[in-house]
């Protein structure tokens, strides 16, 4: 898989369109602890996953242009596709081992940038999380990048999961600590590293959400 590279003033112009068109004239926009983000480094961002509404909430109030790791058959989605490959996106299987994403992750990482993740992998229903997934820990293990944690709050309730409906609401976008899995793992005890990075990275999602109007459940990521 080829990495190309993003160009800067189409990244720009798409966030800026979306952010002022689809977010703040559909109910108002903002983005807390932006001082959080590292400007420069590899860096996961690794936000909760409610809605399709999630990625561009993140990239739109986020200070730096991100890469994202997208499911494989967005890619096949008339006008959508290339619209998210132009700006970074790249493919993943979901529900299998997908090496070639998991490499093209990880060399992105080490050059620096910063890689979008959803650490549950697939929308949850808004109640609670879905289980974090132990992959990310790998990548931030392996890559040796900061992870990010992020909090969504108004993104379930601005598109209509059942009939893709759009409705006026206030989307915030929380930007919690970045933190290392050496960091984390040097806390564990006599847990799994990989475990405990896990719910750690649960909680810190949960900690962002709660704080900011969203009540959300962990679900399944406990020791």
């Amino acid at each position: 898989m080829t990495i190309r590279p993003i160009n800067s003033t189409w990244y720009s112009f798409v966030t800026w369109f979306v952010r002022n068109i689809f977010f703040r004239l559909l109910g108002g926009f903002r983005s807390l602890g932006r001082e959080n983000v590292p400007m420069s480094g590899g860096l996961i961002v690794a936000p909760v996953h409610i809605s399709h509404a999630d990625p561009p909430a993140v990239a739109c109030g986020t200070p730096r242009r991100l890469r994202f790791m997208a499911k494989e058959q967005l890619f096949g989605v008339r006008v959508l596709g290339p619209i998210i490959k132009s700006l970074g996106a790249f493919p993943v299987r979901r529900g299998q081992s997908d090496t070639e994403s998991i490499k093209l992750a990880i060399e992105l990482l080490k050059m620096g940038e910063a890689v979008l993740i959803f650490p549950e992998g697939t929308r949850g229903q808004g109640v609670q999380m879905g289980t974090v997934n132990r992959g990310v820990a790998m990548l931030a293990k392996r890559s040796g990048a900061l992870v990010m944690p992020v909090g969504l709050i108004g993104t379930l309730e601005r598109i209509d999961k059942g009939t893709g409906k759009l409705h006026r609401t206030k989307v915030t976008v929380a930007y919690g600590k970045p933190f290392s899995y050496g960091e984390i793992a040097a806390q564990c005890g006599e847990h799994n590293e990989r475990d405990y990075f896990c719910v750690y990275l649960a909680e810190r999602l949960q900690e962002l959400c709660n704080q900011n109007g969203f009540p959300i459940g962990i679900g399944e990521n406990k020791l």
